[in-house]
């Protein structure tokens, strides 16, 4: 497989697929350039080595070619970070795209409009009428994925080489993600330094496990980490359930959780999760107390109780002292951990407590030599707020694509540049 490093981009252009989908304001200013800093060692390597640039992306979830999810927005800002004019053409599929691709010169850099303006790039259907038939709901996914070719032929046709540096889309196969690959040989194609840093961390914690290796699984319900613990089960040491989805295992067990949320319908399942660890000889840890609350506000009464002794007409928000220190102890003699999910409801102030706590755990078990990875959306906005995210070893930009990496599945962007 061919690496960026090796590669020499003098007088090539290169398409880089890049993840700039970055919150904007009312004024459409940035309020977070965090993905965009991320990929600039990679568009600097390229710039560097006398390449030429084209950048694709996409902005939000359009329908369609809409003026707030336009990637004009950014163009200044990129130009800034960069150091570099930005060109801009205002479609990614139009003549001005193709005669600007054709006319950049080695050192310049071209930003396509939003991808996703285009059905194609998702390879999904659009529009179609809320009582379309079956047969009116094939024909139109067949005449996207036939177009979809076309679309993914003519992005391919701007460069000379292509390069993914979009680990957060990585779990898409879509046109600029997983399809574009395709059209250029394995020495012409290649991941760009955040996506090498994204699949090494995520092979450092599954592959190359130092023991014991300790799995912190947050996030209110169970249902949408099943498949993620299963896979977890058979690699960890200890697996620490926090989160709103405690109170569905302490139900599960008999528990009094009060107005905590709960999947009543995955008790059964949290049982079998709890059979199957014992079975695999893993450690799997519940909150011992909770800091609980008499209403959904972080201007609630609030007081700590036993974990499975919630009063009627209380809610758990967040792990108790108690937990803190158990969850900590563990996490502090481990020396692989994954983070993945706050232990309550960070974003108020008086139940941040315990996410803080295991954050600043984590980063001591880090300084002491063990590997840490911290993804999942609301994880990195964890340790953001907490400014503790320099003191782990990584943390992922990719949400959906890093949990499906968790669960053992292949993802269509790495499997394209690896084949």
């Amino acid at each position: 497989m061919q690496t960026i490093d090796k590669f020499n981009f003098a007088g090539k252009k290169a398409f880089v697929r890049v993840d700039f989908n970055v919150p904007l304001d009312e004024n459409f200013n940035i309020t977070d350039d965090t993905r965009i800093r991320a990929a600039l060692p990679t568009l600097k390597k390229i710039l560097g080595d006398g390449g030429s640039v084209i950048i694709g992306s996409h902005l939000g979830r359009p329908k369609g070619p809409a003026d707030k999810f336009s990637l004009k927005h950014i163009q200044k800002h990129v130009s800034e970070l960069l150091g570099v004019e930005v060109q801009f053409a205002n479609d990614c599929m139009g003549e001005e795209a193709a005669s600007k691709s054709a006319a950049l010169k080695p050192g310049e850099v071209l930003l396509l409009e939003n991808l996703r303006f285009y059905a194609e790039e998702e390879g999904k259907p659009r529009g179609l009428a809320e009582d379309a038939t079956d047969e009116e709901k094939a024909a139109a996914k067949k005449a996207v994925k036939e177009n979809q070719k076309e679309f993914t032929k003519k992005l391919a046709s701007y460069a000379d080489c292509y390069v993914n540096d979009a680990f957060g889309t990585a779990h898409r196969a879509h046109a600029s993600t997983a399809l574009i690959a395709k059209y250029f040989s394995v020495d012409n194609k290649m991941f760009g330094y955040l996506m090498e840093k994204e699949v090494k961390a995520v092979e450092k914690v599954l592959k190359d496990i130092n023991r014991p290796f300790t799995a912190i699984m947050g996030g209110s319900k169970v249902s949408s980490k099943i498949e993620i613990i299963e896979n977890l089960l058979g690699k960890v040491d200890n697996l620490i359930i926090a989160g709103g989805m405690t109170y569905t295992f302490s139900k599960a067990l008999g528990g009094k959780i009060g107005n905590s949320i709960c999947e009543d319908d995955k008790l059964e399942l949290a049982l079998e999760l709890i059979q199957k660890a014992k079975d695999k000889g893993v450690n799997l840890v519940l909150a011992v107390d909770d800091r609980i609350a008499d209403s959904f506000s972080n201007d609630a009464n609030i007081k700590v109780c036993n974990a499975n002794e919630i009063p009627d007409g209380w809610q758990g928000l967040d792990i108790g002292p108690k937990t803190e220190e158990l969850f900590g102890n563990i996490i502090k003699n481990s020396k692989t951990i994954l983070w993945n999910g706050p232990t309550g409801v960070f974003e108020f102030d008086n139940f941040s407590h315990g996410s803080k706590a295991l954050g600043e755990a984590i980063v001591e078990a880090t300084k002491n030599g063990a590997f840490s990875l911290v993804g999942g959306g609301d994880s990195v906005a964890c340790v953001n707020k907490f400014g503790l995210a320099d003191g782990v070893s990584y943390v992922s930009t990719g949400g959906g694509a890093l949990l499906e990496a968790i669960e053992g599945k292949v993802l269509p962007g790495i499997a394209a540049i690896e084949e």
